[in-house]
C-alpha cells in the first residue's frame, strides 16, 4: 500500500497505484483531532442507542451471537456538519475526480464500529461488483481497466492488526474476480492500517474484509462508496435527507448525492415543459 502525507500529497501517483498498482493507498494526517473527536462522538452516540442496523457480516457471526458486535451508522449527511466536512476534504474531492471523473457521486456514506470480540468479514469485493460471483448477470467481459467504484476509509479509531483493519491482496483489483478459496486470502493480505485523521483510499475490485477486533478497544471508522455519475448508489441516500437539508446543502453536497444528473428522465413530460416554455418565451 501507497503511503503519502497530506503536505506531500500527490494525486497522479495515488490514482496510478489504485488503478495499476496495490490498489490502497493511505494519507496521514489528513483530518484534525477535532474533526475526528467530533465524528466519533456523534458515531458513538447513534451506535450505543440504536444498534440494530443492517451490517455486511457474515451468517457464522450471527449464529455466535457476535453480529451487534459490528454497528453501522447509516447515511451520515444529516447527522451532523462534520461529516460535510470531512467528505468534502479537497484531497476526497480532487481525487475521486481524478479517479471517477468530475462529477462522481457519493454511493454510501456510513460509520462502521467494531467493538471488542468482534469477528471479521469473508473476503469479497465491493458494489457494483459485490455479487461476480453470480457473473453471468453482469455484461460480456465486463473487467476492471476503468474503474466503477472506489471506497474510502476515514480511521476514527487505530487500525491496528489487533484492532481488526481491514485486510486486502495487493493487486487483486487488476482481473475482476471474485475471491474464493482457492485464493488463499489469507495467506496473501496486507492490512490497511493507520491513524486517527488517516484517509484510505482503495479500489473496490480489490478483495479485502475487516478482520476480527481481537484487541480491548473500538475500532471505528467512516466509510464512504464513491461511484461514477452512471452507477446507481447502494444507498438511498436522498430519502434520508430533508427539505431543509437540501436547501442548505452546497454545490459539493449536492454533486455527492446526484442531483446534479439528470438521468433518469420522463422525456415526455420534459419536452412539453418545454414546448409551454418556448410558447410563453414567444
Amino acid at each position: 500500500m501507497l503511503t503519502l502525507s497530506a503536505e506531500a500529497y500527490d494525486r497522479g501517483a495515488a490514482v496510478e497505484e489504485l488503478l495499476n498498482g496495490s490498489g490502497a493507498v493511505r494519507i496521514r494526517g489528513v483530518y484534525c483531532a477535532d474533526q475526528v473527536a467530533r465524528a466519533r462522538q456523534i458515531v458513538m452516540d447513534h451506535s450505543d442507542h440504536d444498534p440494530g442496523k443492517v451490517t455486511h457480516f457474515n451468517a457464522e457471526a450471527d449464529e455466535a451471537g457476535k453480529l451487534s458486535l459490528q454497528r453501522r451508522v447509516w447515511n451520515l449527511f444529516p447527522k451532523g456538519d462534520v461529516f460535510g466536512e470531512m467528505i468534502t476534504h479537497p484531497v476526497m474531492m480532487q481525487t475521486m475526480a481524478d479517479f471517477l471523473g468530475s462529477e462522481f457521486v457519493c454511493g454510501s456514506y456510513c460509520a462502521s464500529r467494531l467493538l471488542p470480540g468482534c469477528p471479521g468479514q469473508e473476503p469479497h469485493i465491493d458494489y457494483p461488483y459485490w455479487d461476480f460471483y453470480n457473473a453471468g448477470t453482469f455484461p460480456v467481459a465486463i473487467n476492471s481497466s476503468f474503474p466503477m467504484n472506489a471506497q474510502a476509509t476515514i480511521i476514527l479509531d487505530p487500525f491496528t492488526e489487533e484492532t481488526g483493519a481491514t485486510a486486502f491482496v495487493p493487486g487483486s483489483q487488476r482481473a475482476l474476480h471474485y475471491p474464493d478459496e482457492n485464493d488463499r486470502f489469507f495467506e496473501n493480505c496486507e492490512r490497511m492500517t493507520g491513524d486517527p485523521g488517516d484517509l484510505v483510499f482503495f479500489f473496490g475490485a480489490a478483495w479485502h474484509c475487516a478482520m476480527p477486533n481481537n484487541s480491548s478497544q473500538d475500532r471505528t471508522g467512516l466509510l464512504i462508496e464513491f461511484l461514477p455519475k452512471f452507477v446507481k448508489p447502494v444507498e438511498d441516500m436522498l430519502t434520508g435527507v430533508d427539505e431543509a437539508f437540501l436547501a442548505g446543502a452546497g454545490e459539493e453536497i449536492r454533486q455527492l448525492l446526484g442531483l446534479n444528473y439528470p438521468y433518469p428522465q420522463l422525456f415526455d413530460q420534459s419536452e412539453a415543459k418545454n414546448e409551454i416554455g418556448r410558447a410563453e418565451a414567444g
